[in-house]
């Protein structure tokens, strides 16, 4: 690991843990009211955040650490920028304005003018969500069997159907919607839209965690959708547009969500330490063993960003990483409540919502069943261990 993090990461990974170390308390806050975020815009963790996916040259101003200049386009310095801020709280983390995966897409499957056109407006003056529509409620967010279909009308055409569990929806001003223009795995398309477009709705969805995600469903009746806003249309090919950007984005964010369950990991075990500072024994040694895990899921981490960064997927090893990531999340709340004792759920604000927290990452960016047919894949080929 050590040869992965440089000076330069380390020097990221201080500024940013600083701008997080009084997100716990804004955490609860918009744990109750996910709309709270908007009196906490200020703040220089909301910069990082829009700074971890909007290009240098569009940003008035950019992060800067010491000489360096950091526009975070690599997998790696994201991994750790999102990890340090959901020490902090990964809630708040996740209902900052920003590009998020949306912007993913769009570097993938955009072209020149449509990239231009979307960060000039992510990185005006006033705060922009996105949201990233791939999931639905009969399909998951298996990208091959969508129904939301693409109808042709006219010179353009008409979106409609259902999607569901996606973030920040219902609070967006813009984002990619995924959808069926024709039968088959080719036949899919992304389609950068407006949410103040005739058709479109979006709700909120009541959650147990995470609510800072403001987790939502949408629904889109006869939404006309013009060919410029289908991304790469004039420039890729089909077999090369909707469906390669839903595998791109999901590959390059599924080692950022690792960062996120191990930031909340980290929390909880901090949590446990500052709590019981005393502990002894088997107690103590469970503790321990904990923070190994922590640590070497947090290397295999790091080494697949690194990986992504150099251009070399590895999906087995992108699956396998996300998938201990999530469940040391949830390794690490059932100890602290077995260690701090089960009320502690109850007498204990900031344990009762990491512990609430934890249980999303199972389910975002693929299942865990998703994952370890993944990791299977690779077993089978005598890839996995290479």
């Amino acid at each position: 690991m050590d040869e992965v993090i440089t000076p330069r990461i380390e020097a990221l990974r201080a500024h940013v843990r600083e701008a997080a170390a009084d997100l716990r308390a804004i955490g609860l806050e918009i744990d109750r009211d996910p709309t709270a975020i908007d009196r906490w815009l200020h703040l220089p963790a909301v910069d990082i955040m829009r700074a971890c996916t909007v290009p240098e040259q569009y940003l008035t101003n950019p992060l800067r650490i010491g000489r360096d200049t950091y526009d975070i386009r690599s997998c790696l310095e994201h991994a750790v920028t999102i990890e340090e801020l959901s020490y902090g709280d990964a809630g708040f983390m996740l209902s900052c304005p920003g590009p998020l995966m949306s912007g993913a897409a769009v570097d993938a499957l955009g072209d020149e003018k449509q990239r231009d056109a979307y960060y000039r407006r992510i990185a005006g003056p006033e705060p922009t969500w996105t949201f990233f529509g791939l999931t639905e409620p009969a399909k998951g967010s298996a990208a091959t069997e969508l129904e939301t279909a693409l109808v042709p009308d006219g010179d353009g055409f008409r979106l409609t159907g259902r999607k569901r569990y996606v973030g920040n929806a219902a609070f967006a001003q813009l984002g990619v919607v995924f959808c069926r223009r024709a039968p088959g795995p080719l036949g899919i398309e992304a389609v950068l839209l407006d949410t103040d477009s005739p058709g479109f709705h979006a709700e909120l969805i009541e959650t147990v965690g995470l609510r800072g995600a403001r987790i939502s469903a949408i629904s889109f009746e006869e939404v006309r959708v013009e060919r410029s806003q289908i991304l790469g249309y004039e420039t890729l090919k089909p077999t090369r547009r909707g469906l390669v950007g839903a595998i791109r984005t999901l590959q390059r964010f599924r080692p950022v969500l690792a960062g996120t369950a191990l930031g909340l990991s980290r929390a909880v075990l901090d949590h446990i330490g500052s709590r019981r500072p005393g502990l002894a024994g088997t107690a103590r040694l469970r503790l321990e063993e904990a923070r190994d895990r922590l640590a070497a899921t947090r290397a295999r981490n790091y080494r697949v960003a690194e990986a992504i960064d150099a251009g070399q997927v590895r999906l087995d090893r992108i699956a396998g990483v996300k998938t201990r990531a999530a469940e040391l999340a949830e390794h690490c709340t059932l100890l602290a409540a077995d260690l701090l004792g089960p009320a502690a759920l109850l007498d204990d604000p900031l344990l009762n919502k990491l512990y609430r927290d934890a249980r999303a990452f199972e389910f975002m960016e693929g299942t865990g069943h998703i994952q370890r047919l993944a990791v299977f894949q690779g077993v089978l080929k005598g890839t996995f261990l290479d």
